[in-house]
């Protein structure tokens, strides 16, 4: 059994090896324009939005659930 993982493990990771030959254009053309910062700045507010909205269901749930 341990050693039909370790080839699956050596299997996965030869894969991702092969994977990274190829560049990635878009992320190329994002950087040299300076536009990656305007992605990461909405991937960045979107995710602050989440977890204010989780902190903020999380402090109504604890309230129903004292009463």
């Amino acid at each position: 059994m341990k050693k039909i993982i370790l080839a699956l493990l050596l299997l996965i990771n030869s894969v991702g090896v092969f994977a990274q030959d190829n560049g990635i254009e878009m992320a190329d053309v994002l950087r040299s324009n300076g536009k990656i910062y305007v992605v990461v700045v909405c991937i960045v507010i979107i995710l602050l939005g989440l977890l204010g909205y989780l902190f903020t269901l999380d402090r109504r749930l604890k309230k129903l659930e004292k009463k």
